[in-house]
Formats: C-alpha cells, structure tokens, sequence
C-alpha cells in the first residue's frame, strides 16, 4: 500500500505542476496580449537605445532562460534599418537620439549597415543626436554618421581595432589526459588550434594579422567618410598621448580631436532633444517616439512579396531550430514551401553565419538548387560573416554580394574526437574489449580510436574537402585546383574576396534586392520583397514577449566594452569546446572567425523546452 500510496503522490504531483504551468502560460498570454495592444508611435524624438544587441536575425528565448532571469532580447537589424529609413520622411519625427552604452552589432558589417541608415537620415536635414559614455569601435561607427557626438564627461571613446588573445587547450588537456584526435584538410583550419596547440601557428598569425588589419583600415576610411574632422588616427596610435596633451581628462581628449562635439552629462543631453523636439505631454521631459511602437507601426511584414528573403543566421544545426540558429530542416522546407508559391519570383539569401554541420549546409544548399531548376533567380548578400558552411550554402548564387568588412571564406573541413586514455590512465583505471570485425566498438572513446576508424574519418574529411572545393569551382567557374590555392581554411576579409572571385560586387540587402529584382525582369514597381521565416509558434511568441519587458540599462561605466570583450571570449571557448568535444562530427565552420557574437548555439532540450513544445 505504501508503494501505491507514494506512485499516487507522484502522479498527483505531476498533475498539480502541469495545471500550474497551464495557468502561468494563460496569464503570461493574457498579459502578453495586453502588453502589445497598439500604442501610438506619437510624435517627437524617435528614442532609440540601442542596449540590447542588434543582429541579422534575433534569437529566439528560451522557457528555462525565461524562468532563470536569463533571457536577453536582440533588436532585429533590418527593423532597426526600416525604422531609420521611414522617419526621414516622417514629418512625426523631428529628431533621431541613439544612445550607444553597450550596443553590439555581432561585427563590423552590422555596425556599419546601421551607420549608413543613419547617415541617409542625416543628409535628409534631420538632426541625430549620439550619446554615450562609452563608445566602442561599433558604437562610434555608428555615431559617426550623426550629425552631432556627446560625451558623457566622465566617459572616453575607446578605439581598439579587431583583434585580441584566444584560449589554447593542450596544457589543459595534457593535464587532464585527454587525446583531441583531429581530422582536417586547410592549412590554415586553424578551429583545431586551440586544442593541439598553447600558442597560435604561424600560418595562422600571418592570415588573421592581414584580416584584421583589412578590417581595421576598412573602419578607419568609413569614419573618415562620416566624420573628416575627426583624428582617429591619434586615437588608434597613441591614446594615452592624446589624453596626457588633454591634461588627464579623456572626455577632453575626444573633444580636442575632433572625436566628439560635446562633452556634458545626460541632463544637458535631453535639454537638447527638448529643443529638437518639444516637451513631452506631461511636461517632465522631450517628447519621444518609442522605438518599439515606431516599428510596430512603420515596419509592415509583407507576405505576398514577389521576392522572397531567406535569412541564414547563427550556427547551422542539422534538425529544425529556433530563430537565431539555422536548423538546416527549418529553413530549407521554408524555402521548399515558398517554392509552391507561383507569385515568388526570385530569391535573396541574408546569410550571417560561420557554418556548422556539413549535413546541414548540404540540406539548405539542395533547397536553394531546387529554386534554381525552376529558373528562378538567387541573390546572396553576406553579412558580418559568411564562412565555411556559410559560404556552402552561398553557392547556389547567381550573383554574391559583400561589404567589404565581411569575413568570408575559410574553405576548409575538419572534425575533433576526443579520447580517454589518458585520463583513465591517471586515475587508475583500465578498459579492454573484444572485437568482431576492425570497426567494432568504434570510435573507441576509451582506449583511442583505432587506426582503422581514424583513416576512415580522415578519408571522409578529405571527401568533404573535394565535394566542397568541387561545389565552389562550379559556382565560381573555377576548376577545383585554382579554388584549392584560395581555400585551404584561409579566412578573407570581404575587399579581398571580391579581388580573388569569392563574390561579385559590394553592396548589401538594397543592392540584392534591386539584383535580384533586375535577373527576374520585374518592373521596380512589382519587387515587394516578403521573409521566408517559419511563424512564431505560440508559445514562442509568449516567452518573446515576457523576455521583452523594459529594457535593462547598459552600464555606465566608460571601458565596460572592454569588460564585455573578456566575457565574449570566455563564453564562445566555452560554448565552442562544448561542441566540438561532443563527438564525431564533420564540419565545415569558421570557429576562428572574430566579430561573432557569444550565443551558446549548441542544442538544449531541457524538461521545460520539452513541455512547452508539447503545449504549443
């Protein structure tokens, strides 16, 4: 009886916590609901702070990073673009304040893309006011393009340029006794390094010194551009120099070199946006415009578009995946469904994304070739990077599109088993086994991989290689052995791959759109462009919108990014060997690639993800 009675306290238990989860999804809807009944947009400032990061396509929140205080709402770009292009003409809007503490773009090519909206809204005689204690090398890009910079006086503009220091794990697992087997082709592949290595190889401190070194002089010609008067060079050469001639004071230091316009603190920041555009209806400060409710209410989805936009963010899985990761299943039957749609007529592919699974990118690839066998036109317009899987799944192309800040290439395979030996070894323990034929009990995580499962590994990498090398000499016109001198895992910065013939021409999503627009043949008047994004499910759009409360403010401190950096850092290592430590897989991706941002894009299905799934 006792055994029953405890089997009963177990299922009324479970009852008790589903009904509970019922009742937390009803209200989180009701208030979800609520929460997003139209607000007027108004009229006034358009108040833009830009606190939460802006990608190509925002991640979506989970239910146990919801319930852990952890879920981090982005901004998406093109929404960010949109908003900044209406209110040029938007007679509602008298002014634009940006307001950059903390703001992320996941790469240059983000940062920059913004900072050309901002720019249009400039030269259209609108007034865009950037304020920060802090600026970044993306948040002064940005504000470059305003017409007018202030600086918090206790705040500094710190220029640091792309680069920096990388994790190395051969002292590590030496110590732990752990054997990273690894199988790759490329030179300069260096995604293995970190755990064959303590220290960068040559050939890889020669790519990466010449990437970063484009990116750099790609950013310093871009502020110029925006900003003539302004003496980057003095900053990015001789910093401290310029503050010691300032007498100590950084703030002064920007604003004596041009930097900066004005040096003052927030309450002399929102008198100017008063000025710009009158008191707000309550008569406690400016007058501003939401940006969430400016979007709701000027950025219209389009689903009857006779362009079709597909986006390619974040890692490539294999499976379906939420927004912000490309589950290779998810966006290829996006595109195979939109493909039943007669009214489609030519394609552009967004893709911002590092690679992954080899499978995967093989899946989206196999959907886009479908699109071409119906004649119809594909446009790529890369991102921040597109490299390794992400350059696999630009192939199918007719016509690629960079900026010149964009990472591509690294055309390369590689795959990392780990084994045990040594750690079962160093804790005494032993393993031993029988075996029916030489691949039985294979890979051998145990006693190491045998000879005959690692040639096997190392011919499937080397296949891959060929098929990948093979893939891109058709899409390019370029025999195998010609694209072999250019890949070997070498990483381009997007100047370079356009010399080389890795893609045909600078631009970004405007410059797709009108490409592909012109191959389909169709009139300027009939090129409505709509996404190919799997909907939202339910629940989904309940967890987006309980992580969307009020954002948190960035901090305040002048050289926060370079705390953020570190952590950066930290959480890619993390995530990155979680990944490729986790068994035998074959993968074509940029691990190295800088600018990414520091999403754990590895699959979780958690207890409550499971439940919410089921629900929705």
């Amino acid at each position: 009886m006792k055994f029953v009675s405890a089997i009963w306290k177990l299922l009324v238990g479970i009852k008790d916590a589903l009904v509970l989860l019922l009742l937390l999804l009803f209200f989180g809807a009701l208030y979800a609901v609520l929460r997003s009944s139209p607000e007027p947009a108004g009229s006034g400032v358009l108040a833009m702070k830009l606190s939460r990061p802006v990608m190509e396509q925002p991640a979506g929140a989970r239910l146990s990073e919801l319930a852990g205080g952890s879920a981090t709402r982005e901004y998406r770009l093109r929404d960010m673009i949109a908003a900044l292009d209406a209110a040029r003409t938007d007679g509602s809007v008298k002014a634009v304040a940006l307001e950059l503490d903390g703001f992320s773009a996941g790469g240059q090519t983000g940062a920059a893309d913004l900072a050309e909206a901002v720019a249009r809204v400039r030269k259209s005689g609108k007034p865009v006011v950037a304020y920060a204690t802090g600026y970044s090398d993306a948040g002064y890009l940005v504000a470059a393009a305003a017409s007018e910079i202030w600086l918090n006086p206790l705040g500094a503009v710190v220029v640091t340029g792309p680069g920096g220091s990388n994790l190395y794990y051969k002292g590590l697992l030496d110590k732990l006794g752990v054997t990273a087997n690894i199988y790759r082709v490329g030179t300069y592949k260096s995604a293995v390094e970190p755990y064959t290595r303590s220290d960068m190889s040559p050939e890889a401190r020669a790519n990466y010194q010449a990437l970063t070194g484009a990116l750099l002089e790609t950013w310093r010609e871009r502020v110029q551009q925006l900003r003539p008067n302004a003496n980057v060079d003095l900053f990015l050469g001789n910093m401290n120099g310029a503050v010691q001639a300032a007498g100590g004071d950084i703030a002064q230091a920007a604003l004596r070199a041009g930097l900066v316009d004005k040096v003052a603190d927030r309450r002399a920041y929102e008198q100017r946006l008063e000025q710009l555009g009158g008191k707000s209806d309550r008569g406690d400060g400016f007058a501003s415009i939401k940006l969430e409710s400016y979007i709701r209410d000027k950025v219209k989805p389009n689903s009857s578009g006779t362009i079709g936009v597909v986006t390619i963010a974040g890692m490539i899985v294999d499976g379906k995946s939420p927004q912000g990761t490309a589950g290779g299943d998810s966006i290829a039957e996006s595109i195979e469904a939109a493909l039943r749609n007669d009214d489609l007529k030519a394609l552009v592919v967004r893709v911002d994304s590092p690679g992954g699974s080899v499978t995967a990118s093989e899946r989206i690839r196999q959907a886009l070739l479908a699109a071409k066998e119906k004649k119809m036109p594909i446009v790529v317009s890369m991102g921040n990077v597109a490299a390794s899987g992400g350059y696999w799944v630009s192939t199918p192309a007719d016509f690629i599109y960079a900026e010149p800040s964009t990472i591509t290439g690294s055309i390369g395979v590689f795959g990392v088993l780990p084994s045990f030996q040594g750690t079962l070894q160093k804790l005494g323990v032993g393993a031993d086994g029988v075996k029916s034929t030489p691949l039985s009990g294979e890979p051998d995580l145990l006693r190491g991989p045998s000879p005959e499962v690692s040639q096997l590994i190392q011919t499937g990498v080397e296949s891959t290689y060929r098929r990948f090398l093979g893939i891109v000499g058709q899409s390019r016109r370029k025999s195998p052995a010609e694209i072999d001198r250019i890949a070997q895992g070498r990483v381009w910065d997007g100047g370079s791959a356009r010399q080389i013939g890795l893609v045909d021409g600078f631009g970004g999503m405007e410059e797709a759109i009108a490409k592909a627009g012109e191959l389909a043949k169709l009139d300027e008047d009939n090129r409505g462009v709509r996404d190919l994004e799997r909907p939202r499910s339910l629940t989904e759009s309940l967890i987006a919108t309980l992580a969307g409360a009020e954002d948190e403010d960035a901090s305040q401190d002048a050289f926060a990014g370079l705390r953020g950096d570190a952590e950066t850092i930290v959480a890619r290592a993390l995530t990155d060997a979680r990944m490729i430590l986790s068994g035998p897989t074959i993968q074509v991706r940029c691990l190295e690639c800088p600018g990414l941002p520091a999403r754990n894009d590895a699959p979780r299905s958690g207890l409550l993800e499971r439940i919410a799934a089921w629900l929705s």
